[in-house]
């Protein structure tokens, strides 16, 4: 693991964790109003909270560069996908209308800024005092999807390194050509002194070997 993966790591971890911190406080205020006006949560308002939530514990819990944070690449890319789930399954509510979307001006719209309160209300007294909301939302939900690709990425490269270094039995300890004897061309074998053979047998082996030689 080099300075710049360890740098890389942390800095994605930040921006993880202030992404989800984003789309976590502004959903769970959306609930908070949503929850007071006495109607139903949108499911996949639910389902942002949710992701917001367990975002933020696992960027929190591995935000330390070592190497158990790389090893969970997994959840990194499992992540990942429930971002874009998020991002896809809100940007379906309003599409390319955004602020000007029924949706969001019969629910994100009406119940952030507290219109059931007011009597009489006109569509146009509304104005869009939610707008920038939502947009942070999706805007948030996008960046974390992609922290988290890159993030996940990245504990795949270092895993393969790491193990690939530590590994017993290299590519190039196995490649290597095998020495052979130039007086009789067959594959030299290293001599192994056995501390209980007797002298003399040990005497036989070296003039053996020096005869070979």
């Amino acid at each position: 693991m080099g300075a710049a993966s360890k740098v890389i790591h942390i800095i994605l971890r930040v921006f993880e964790v202030i992404c989800s911190v984003i789309v976590l406080g502004l959903v769970a205020r959306f609930l908070h109003l949503v929850s007071q006006a006495g109607v139903s949560a949108d499911s996949r308002i639910v389902y942002a909270i949710v992701t917001a939530s367990i975002s933020t514990l696992f960027a929190l819990v591995f935000i330390a560069p070592f190497i158990y944070a790389y090893l969970a690449f997994p959840m990194d890319a499992i992540l990942f996908v429930m971002w874009i789930v998020v991002f896809g399954l809100l940007t379906s509510r309003t599409g390319s209308a955004m602020c000007n979307a029924s949706w969001y001006w019969n629910y994100w719209g009406y119940y952030w800024g507290g219109w059931w309160r007011v009597p009489d209300l006109t569509v146009w007294d509304r104005g869009y005092g939610g707008c920038a909301s939502w947009r942070a939302v999706l805007a948030f939900s996008f960046l974390a999807a992609m922290a988290y690709l890159v993030n996940a990425i990245l504990g795949a490269v270092v895993v393969h390194r790491y193990r690939r270094k530590n590994s017993p039995v290299t590519t190039r300890d196995i490649s290597a050509p095998i020495p052979h004897s130039p007086a009789t061309g067959r594959p030299e074998t290293a001599q192994v002194h056995d501390p209980s053979a007797p002298p003399s047998a040990l005497a036989q082996q070296t003039m053996g070997t020096a005869v070979n030689v």
